[in-house]
């Protein structure tokens, strides 16, 4: 390392302590998704929480129930969630946390505009290249747009962060502060996989073919349908999330990108969220590139991929296939995320498949997520004229192009037999049956 990058670099490092001094009242934090969440600060802020007034941390899933996750500091230091997780969910619930609708794609357009303020970054990195460049390899996403536009930028320098090939650097000459730390990335295993999720992972896979490129969303049922897919062939990637199940179509072969139509050869991702073996598969990797989502998910150049397979869950879908996949009824759940930004993709793309999938019933059999009307309240995520295959673990609606008493007929033919008489009936008081 040249001897001007080494001093540039200790003249900015700093504890988290003192990183906090860069912070105004007012100002609002951009904290990148997931595992690129920086723990040293945010838990140094959370520490320090009651010096500060006003201060927002801005960020799509926070992976960990930071001490300023408290209702009684909200003043203090505030949570605003462009998505809402485990860590989040029930700040939001009771609505002393924030929430900002938005398409994941657009994320960085917000910021640009100044629609979502970015006064401060701060971030999880990769340690230092020869060059002065450190790698946001785990949340490219929103935050290298909010670091064009921050007034500081603290970077948490950690060897266990991969550095990643494609638009995820920063210069040392661009940060206004560095603190390091080693812990381990946070780790996040598959999620359990029961008999419905397979059922319905095995439905959605039969209608994959070789040569398609899959974005995956998280959650049980799509981690089903990757489980289905290692023995295809030629697969490739471009998605938001990379995970331990996309790895493990890697490793046996299914996925080689090689028939991709946009950045063949490359698997294409702008946030990471797996175990330590994901990690060190993305170190240095020329086969993955880490992009900024409005590069990943925008439907445009997703699209331009020819079969383009989305599959994203949902939580309820209505007869005219209206999904409602972030809340319940009212009560945020999660966020828009990438569902509509590739769903539109898949439209788009020669060949493209989108797929919505969710169990036909909710609370152990008790409530069909097929409904005639959402319920009230309900945040529509990706609308009717998106929507193309709805699947349950009986089968698979496909609703593009069919008219509205056709959509209700298929999609009572999908829900769960207990329930189908009821929907008949309640489609035809609403006149689509």
């Amino acid at each position: 390392m040249h001897a001007h990058l080494h001093s540039h670099y200790g003249s900015k490092r700093c504890t988290p302590e003192q990183a906090l001094d860069c912070l105004t009242d007012g100002d609002t934090i951009i904290v990148p998704t997931g595992a690129g969440e920086p723990p040293s600060l945010l838990h140094a802020l959370s520490d320090h929480r009651r010096r500060f007034h006003d201060i927002k941390v801005a960020q799509i899933l926070a992976m960990r129930k930071y001490g300023y996750f408290d209702c009684d500091t909200v003043q203090h230091v505030r949570h605003v969630a462009l998505f809402f997780g485990g860590a989040s969910r029930a700040a939001g619930q009771a609505g002393w946390a924030d929430f900002v609708p938005a398409y994941f794609s657009e994320l960085p357009s917000l910021i640009e505009r100044d629609l979502v303020p970015a006064d401060v970054v701060f971030s999880l990195a990769s340690p230092m290249d020869e060059y002065g460049n450190f790698a946001l390899s785990l949340g490219a996403d929103y935050t290298m747009a909010a670091i064009l536009k921050a007034r500081v930028i603290v970077l948490e320098v950690n060897p266990n962060v991969p550095t990643a090939h494609g638009n995820c650097i920063v210069h040392i000459s661009q940060i206004t502060a560095l603190v390091e730390s080693d812990e381990p990335v946070i780790e996040v295993g598959l999620p359990a996989i029961g008999p419905v999720q397979e059922a319905i992972g095995k439905l959605v896979a039969d209608l994959i073919d070789d040569g398609s490129t899959l974005q995956i969303g998280y959650g049980g049922i799509p981690d089903a349908v990757v489980m289905q897919l290692t023995s295809k062939h030629d697969l490739g990637v471009h998605t938001e999330m990379i995970g331990d199940g996309i790895l493990k179509l890697v490793e046996c072969g299914a996925v080689n990108n090689s028939r991709k139509t946009f950045m063949p050869g490359k698997m294409v991702a702008t946030f990471a969220l797996g175990s330590r073996r994901l990690y060190d598969f993305m170190h240095d990797n020329p086969m993955l590139e880490m992009h900024p989502v409005n590069f990943t998910n925008d439907p445009y150049l997703a699209g331009q991929n020819a079969n383009m397979v989305a599959i994203n869950a949902s939580l309820q879908v209505d007869l005219l296939g209206q999904c409602g996949s972030e809340s319940l009824a009212h009560l945020p759940y999660s966020g828009t995320g990438g569902q509509v930004d590739f769903v539109r993709a898949a439209n788009r793309s020669r060949g493209g498949k989108a797929f919505i999938v969710l169990p036909s019933t909710a609370k152990e059999g008790t409530v069909s997520r097929i409904v005639p009307t959402l319920t009230p309240g309900t945040h529509v995520t990706t609308g009717k004229n998106d929507v193309n295959y709805v699947v349950t673990e009986y089968g698979v609606a496909q609703l593009r192009g069919k008219t509205a008493h056709q959509r209700a007929e298929a999609l009572i033919a999908i829900a769960h037999p207990d329930f189908r008489h009821e929907l008949r009936q309640a489609a035809r008081r609403i006149m689509l049956c």
